[in-house]
This record gives C-alpha cells, structure tokens and sequence, in this order.
C-alpha cells in the first residue's frame, strides 16, 4: 500500500487575510516546518498541491461566484454588488492579496488525495477542511468548500458511500446544506453549541443525512470520547463508508481564541486512531484554528498518527525553533509548555447530564 502522504504548497507560506484578522496567522507552513524538523516528512511523503482549475470549482460553486473571486483577487477590490451578492471583502472574508490562488490549491489539495486514495491508503491535507463556504457565497474565512469538492470527486470516482466526519469547534453548515438528503453521503458533526454559524441542532438530521451533536462550553477529554464511543464510531461504522473524509479543525482546543471548548489535542490523534480501521481511505483536513502554537503542535500530532511516527516527550531543538519563531499579533508569548513539547496534557472531566442524554438520543436514533 502507498505510503501516507503529506499535502502542502508554498502558496501558504507568508499569506495571511490581513493584519487583524483570525487567519493573520501561519498555519500549514507551520505545521510543515514542524514536521520536518522532526524528521517526519521526507521528500518520498511530501507532494505538492496543484491549485484546482475553475471548471473543477463549479462542480460545487456557481460560475458567477466563481468567476467574480477569480476579479476580486485580480483587482483587489469589490463592488458593492459582488459584496452583498457574494459575501466578498467583508470582514470575515476579506480581499487579500492570495484569495483566489489559497483556496483553489486547498481545493486542489483536496482533489489530489481523492486521486492518492483510490486504490486505498491515507492521505493528509492540512490546508483544506474549508467547511463554511457556500455555492453563490464566501462563509467564515471560507472562499471555496473544500470538504464537499474532494467528496463530490470521491463519488465521481465510483465509490458508493462517504462519511464525513467534522470534529472543528463550529458546525460544517456548508458540507452539511452539500449534502442535505443524501443517500450517499453521512455528515457527522461535534460542535460547539449556540455558536456561528448556529446551525448543526440536534435535532437537525439534514433530510436523514446528517447526525449532529451540539456540546457545551468547556467540552472536555472525557466528554469527547463519550461523544466518539456513543456517536462518531456508530455512525460511521453502520454507514459502512468507502471513504471517510476527518476534518481535524483546531479550534475545539483549549487555547483556540474562537471557542470556549476544552480539548487537548490527544482528542485530534484519538479520532484518527479510532477511525482509520472504519474505511479502506481517509482523508484528513485542517480546519478551524486560531492560536498558532496550539493549531501547529495538533495538526504535527496528527500527521504523526496518521505516518506512524513516534511523538517525543520533550522537542528536539529544531522544533522548538519553529515553534518560537511563530508569532501572534493578538496576544503575548505562549506559555512554555507550548514551545517545548507536542502531545498535551489529558484534560479530563465530568460527563455531564445534558451531554450523556444527547449522545443516548443520538444512539437510540443510529439503533
């Protein structure tokens, strides 16, 4: 079987949205330069991402929307119109100066791993996971979806059934509306609830395709494996998938800005782990995450999961070495815990009453 393979491109490298924004931060470079440092991505694991052609994007997206991200990069400016009808240089989405270029080659990325796996295998792509993004209109940092174009190439392929799994702190609403009704395509999400975009309910089944499980702030170890045990690996598992798509967004951490959840990033390798036997292909995606040593030192954890590579207790120096050189406008130094090693802590805890009674109706409804 092919090795597992790593999905990155230079395109990532110094682009951000803008000074102030969430995405100001670097990410899939990050979590590269880590993986290197550690000895973790030789040449033979490593292929560069190809940046998906427009007629590839409107298997999804409009022509029109499309077409008018393709201006608004060129130009670097919108009109008001493009601005109200697609959501364009508005302050989650702004125009920056890769936002046509960044998501096509997450999209390509995405592509490329459907191709990688068709024999079986896993694949890694960290720059996708775009889940937000909607067919007429950029959503929550999201320009392109990724998630939904490399499942749509996966079926077109001739694969019967893929799961989706989605563990990032906000509900994947875009793959979600993708999908609503299939037969074809199961959407499995833990989010955090009365969060944007409020959407995911538990009582939300998509037209019986989706399987939604809303969790309280502070969602904690304990409660994360209740959810994986109860829900997650059921779903997937009576799906009987071909594929199974992870979106590993970073966001549900602990340290992650943008939530109030309380992972460690044990919970990230833990759902590798549990459902790389489900399916004879996964695809694992970045995601949502916005603290920049938190997101860097999980995705590193996670391509090691998914590689096979051992995790050590203490960094080596050239690690530690990227993680300092990181930097993060909105807050100060990290604490030193961050800058020194990879896996965190367990932050275990209750499994509170709503919680438990949520994963029982969701189990009772996959019975």
């Amino acid at each position: 079987m092919r090795q597992v393979q790593f999905i990155g491109s230079a395109i990532y490298r110094g682009s951000v949205y803008g000074p102030r924004h969430p995405l100001s931060i670097q990410r899939v470079p990050a979590v590269t330069d880590l993986c290197r440092a550690l000895g973790w991505l030789p040449p033979e694991r490593y292929r560069t991402s190809p940046r998906a052609k427009p007629e590839a994007l409107t298997r999804f997206h409009t022509d029109a929307y499309v077409a008018a991200l393709r201006r608004a990069e060129a130009e670097q400016a919108v009109s008001d119109a493009v601005r109200d009808r697609h959501n364009l240089g508005t302050l989650s989405n702004p125009v920056f100066t890769e936002m046509f270029r960044r998501p096509a080659t997450a999209v390509g990325g995405g592509l490329l791993a459907a191709e990688l796996v068709a024999g079986g295998g896993a694949v890694y792509n960290p720059g996708g996971g775009t889940h937000h993004g909607m067919p007429d209109r950029a959503e929550g940092f999201c320009f392109l979806n990724e998630p939904v174009l490399t499942i749509l190439r996966l079926l077109e392929m001739g694969l019967d059934r893929v799961a989706y799994v989605d563990i990032d702190a906000h509900h994947g609403d875009g793959v979600e509306a993708a999908f609503h009704g299939s037969a074809r395509v199961r959407v499995i999400s833990v989010h955090e609830a009365r969060r944007w975009p409020f959407t995911g309910a538990l009582d939300d089944t998509a037209g019986g395709a989706a399987i939604n499980l809303p969790v309280p702030r502070g969602f904690n170890d304990t409660e994360f494996e209740a959810a994986l045990d109860g829900v997650i690996l059921p779903a997937v598992e009576g799906f009987a998938p071909d594929a199974i798509y992870l979106q590993c967004g970073a966001d549900a951490l602990a340290e992650d800005p943008l939530s109030r959840l309380a992972l460690s990033n044990n919970a990230h390798r833990l759902a590798v782990r549990a459902l790389r036997p489900l399916a004879p292909r996964l695809i694992v995606s970045g995601g949502g995450g916005y603290n920049p040593w938190s997101v860097a030192r999980c995705w590193a954890g996670v391509w090691a999961e998914l590689a096979g590579f051992a995790i050590p207790e203490i960094l080596p120096e050239p690690a530690r070495a990227v993680l300092g050189a990181l930097c993060w406008s909105r807050r100060g130094g990290p604490s030193p815990v961050l800058l020194t090693t990879l896996a965190d802590p367990p932050r275990p805890g209750l499994l509170r009453d709503e919680l438990r009674a949520a994963i029982g109706q969701l189990a009772g409804r996959l019975a």
